[in-house]
Order: structure tokens, then C-alpha cells, then sequence
């Protein structure tokens, strides 16, 4: 799904999971509208970051489907130093089979993975 083709960086393949006009807004509140946007947001924070699923939950609401994933991190910080075990916790509005809205919260600033140095 999204968050496989994500973490390959095959934005193509992501792109068939999402609706026009998607809206993603991560920890300390940055906005993004494309894929592209938020890779490029990220690409001062980690080299690779990847997710390990613990908990799928959905619901429906309205005309969408909700879903929460939730499970840890792991990756390569900007400095080139390894980390895992970072929480996190994804809200993904669903419409019509296409996510039009992806809220993320996550402890990588709080961890301090991503200011660790070799």
C-alpha cells in the first residue's frame, strides 16, 4: 500500500493510493498537498525511514473511512547514524478507495535519533 511504495520512494506507486488535492500535516504542523513536497520537507531529517506496523484500527465516519496505524520507526538519520524503535502513529481519512487526508504524530524529535552523530 501507501506507506510500502512510500518508504521505497516510488512515488508513482503512491500516487495511485491518494485523491487530488490530499492534505498531510506531520509533527510541528508542516503542510504538504503533494508527495514530492513532503519528501523533499523530510530530506533534511533522515536519509530512510521506515515503518514497522504493530496496530491497524478503522471506522467509518461520515462518507470516510477512518484508519489509525500505529507502530515504530526505523531508519537512517541525516547524519548517517541507524535508529528504530521510534513511535508513531498515522490518521488516514478514506474516500472512494483514496486517502484524502494523512495526520502524522511520531517521536523522532523527542527521541533525539535524529541529532545522533557517529
Amino acid at each position: 500500500g501507501l506507506l510500502d511504495a512510500m518508504e521505497r520512494r516510488a512515488l508513482d506507486e503512491a500516487k495511485t493510493f491518494i485523491a487530488p488535492g490530499l492534505q498531510m500535516v506531520f509533527p510541528g504542523g508542516a503542510r504538504y498537498t503533494t508527495l514530492e513536497a513532503m519528501v523533499a520537507g523530510a530530506a533534511g531529517r533522515y536519509q530512510r525511514v521506515g515503518k514497522h506496523v504493530d496496530d491497524v484500527e478503522s471506522f467509518e465516519s461520515g462518507d470516510s473511512t477512518i484508519v489509525y496505524v500505529r507502530g515504530r520507526l526505523h531508519g537512517v538519520n541525516a547524519h548517517g547514524v541507524p535508529f528504530s524503535g521510534v513511535r508513531f502513529v498515522d490518521r488516514f481519512a478514506v474516500q472512494d478507495d483514496k486517502i484524502v487526508s494523512q495526520d502524522v504524530w511520531n517521536d523522532l524529535a523527542e527521541s533525539g535519533v535524529l541529532d545522533r552523530r557517529p
